[in-house]
């Protein structure tokens, strides 16, 4: 498993601890890092993922639900809506990263991590979010 894939399936297990013990990103790394050892450089990019998430999470939040028209952010799981909050904040956030790169990562982690379903909403949504932003998804080209 490549440095970012696994940064970014970190990023959402520590999304989803904040999530529901109500930590602080230092509190839910600290803990998560007692029982994972990554390198350093997904180590890097588990914790700029996360504190950034945290710090952007009201307007993530507002792109997720003017994305999402017939669903309140309190129906959504869990673990999808912490995966919808990571995906967006990367299309926020790393310009350098395809938009289709970041929308097709999070819906392989949506098959590992969350239900049948997920996959397909998780690409839908993010697909607006992607347009609501002014990125076209691209699949190709850039660096994941």
């Amino acid at each position: 498993m490549g440095t970012r894939r696994q940064g970014r399936e970190f990023a959402l297990q520590v999304l989803y601890q904040m999530d529901i013990a109500g930590l602080e990103p230092r509190q839910a790394l600290a803990l998560f890092w007692q029982n994972f050892e990554p390198n350093a450089d997904t180590r890097q990019f588990t914790t700029e993922l996360v504190e950034g998430v945290w710090q952007e999470r009201e307007r993530i939040d507002r792109l997720i639900a003017d994305a999402t028209e017939h669903w309140r952010l309190g129906r959504l799981a869990r673990v999808d809506l912490n995966l919808l909050r990571l995906a967006t904040y990367e299309l926020l956030a790393y310009p350098h990263i395809a938009p289709g790169v970041t929308i097709n990562e999070a819906i392989e982690i949506a098959r590992r991590y969350c239900s049948d379903e997920a996959p397909m909403f998780v690409n839908g949504v993010l697909d607006r979010i992607a347009t609501l932003i002014g990125k076209k998804a691209q699949s190709h080209g850039q660096t994941s």
